[in-house]
Order: structure tokens, then sequence, then C-alpha cells
């Protein structure tokens, strides 16, 4: 039978938001193993946040984030209530948000901010390289929804790799507070201004 610290335990806990039953059992089904427990409680917990995304979320921060005095960003990040706001996990998140759109320039929050005429023309210039490119016409509209998928990726912001861990996307960043804090979270709105660079 594997150790388990009551650190791991704690860890654990405050790393996904379950209660420390929950954190320990993970744990004492990982046999100890720190990583594999994360891993199926962040399962567990961001099957939690699916759940939470459909609740209302009316308050949270206005936040401001200026590169060098050359790059300035303003971030509206909305959560369920005002005490969940004040937590700096959530203020930590808003920041991370704005330092982000700053360095990766997203032009839409996600893809459904894509105007349909922009998503329409891009599809027009993607099938007809397809073509010209000589691929099996019953190929093309699975390579454009690809190349579509990749292009606006880029540059959506919750589909971006996140600054400080590339290996997670700023939606699973996002995700993984909803499951922490047990609240819905949401990116309203973002603005960037770039010196020199008239949007």
């Amino acid at each position: 039978m594997a150790t388990i610290s009551l650190e791991d335990v704690k860890k654990l806990k405050e790393l996904t938001g379950v209660g420390l039953t929950d954190a320990k059992a993970a744990l004492t089904e990982a046999a100890g193993n720190f990583d594999k427990a994360l891993e199926a409680m962040r399962k567990k917990g961001l099957t939690r946040a699916e759940k939470k995304g459909e609740r209302e979320a009316r308050q949270g921060l206005v936040d401001s984030y200026v590169h060098s005095g050359r790059i300035g960003v303003v971030v509206e990040v909305n959560c369920e209530t005002d005490f969940v706001a004040r937590t700096d996990d959530f203020k930590n998140l808003v920041h991370d948000i704005a330092m982000h759109v700053a360095a990766s320039a997203p032009e839409y929050v996600n893809l459904e901010d894509v105007p349909s005429e922009t998503r329409e023309a891009k599809k027009a210039e993607f099938t007809e390289k397809v073509i010209t490119e000589g691929k099996p016409e019953s190929m093309v509209p699975q390579i454009v929804e690809g190349m579509l998928r990749k292009h606006f990726a880029e540059k959506c912001l919750l589909d971006q790799p996140f600054i400080k861990n590339p290996d997670q996307t700023i939606g699973q960043l996002v995700k993984e507070h909803i499951a922490k804090l047990g609240e819905n979270i949401i990116i309203r709105q973002m603005a960037r201004i770039e010196l020199g660079v008239t949007q």
C-alpha cells in the first residue's frame, strides 16, 4: 500500500477544488502517484466545470496591463459572485489573461465571435487553394474545415496556448479555474492597443 502524504492531499485539493476526502481517494487510486491523481481529478473537475458553464456570470473584474508603454490591454472577466471576484486566484487569472492578450494579440475571444463573412471569405480562399493543389474533390470540405479551424484557433483567445504554459490553452486555464473556484467564469470582452498600429 502506497503512503500518501498530507501535503499531497492538500496540494491536490487546492489545485482541483475538490474536498480532502476526494483528493485522498484519488491519490489512493493512483497508488500515491501525484501526477496521475491530478490528471484523474482534473478530468472529474473539468466535467463539473462544464456544468457550471451554464450558470450566469455577472460579477467579476475589469483589469488592464501595459507592456513597456507600447501595448495596452483591457479585459473584462466575469464570475458569479463578488466574493470569488475578490479572491487572489481570480485576480491572478484575470491579470494573466490581460498579459496573454498583450503578448499574443488575439482578434476574437472565441470562434463564435468570428463574423460569418470573415469565415466565409477565408473558406472560399482555402477551398480555391486546396482545389488548385489537386486534392481529391471528396476530401476538399474536410481539408478546408481543418485549415479554417487551425487558422482561427491562432486568432481566438480561448484556443491560444497560454504564454506561461504552452501545454495549456486559455480555454483550459479558464476551465481549471471554474473547477477550482466553483463558479462559472466567462471572458466577456477585451481590447488591445499597440503604439503606432491602427486597429
